[in-house]
């Protein structure tokens, strides 16, 4: 499954094993949006409260990717590989009197998994909100996921006392 991360501008740089372009985290671009497509379309697939809809899921990520004044979508990626990604939608706290981030589909492929990819998204993302002024970060992770849990709460991130809902609107 790896095929639908694999971007078609370049080969793999690699020496006996050894890449000599290790993974960075960029802001994603239109020409990635096939892969973050494919790294969402995975992401609903193991959840309970999405389906995936691939026309649904490009359409989202292509408003992102057009109006960076509402947000951002990250990737971890080397120069020929996407290996995971992250959306951040901007909003205003009344609460916090400011800006504030709602972030999103942190996904890493599964084949990367376990590497630090998803770390280093977080981190950058940090980085970005301390840049930029925003004031929280807030994000909606699986609740029957204690592994997802524990990997947000290892990064600073701690349980509300507010509960999510919603109302689809059709």
């Amino acid at each position: 499954m790896t095929q639908p991360f694999q971007m078609n501008h370049s080969t793999p740089t690699e020496n006996k094993g050894v890449s000599t372009d290790p993974p960075r985290v960029e802001p994603a671009t239109l020409e990635d949006l096939p892969a973050l497509t494919e790294l969402v379309m995975d992401l609903f697939s193991r959840s309970d409260d999405f389906k995936p809809d691939r026309a649904a899921q490009e359409r989202g990520l292509r408003l992102i990717l057009e109006q960076p004044n509402r947000g951002r979508i990250f990737v971890v990626r080397n120069h020929d590989k996407i290996f995971g990604m992250v959306n951040l939608l901007f909003t205003i706290s009344t609460a916090r009197g400011g800006f504030v981030i709602l972030m999103e589909d942190v996904v890493i492929h599964p084949d990367h998994r376990g590497q630090g990819f998803g770390a280093m998204l977080i981190d950058h993302v940090v980085e970005f909100a301390k840049q930029k002024n925003f004031l929280r970060i807030t994000l909606l992770t699986d609740q029957v996921s204690a592994e997802s849990q524990e990997f947000f709460k290892k990064h600073g991130f701690e349980q509300s006392h507010m509960i999510p809902m919603r109302r689809i609107i059709d």
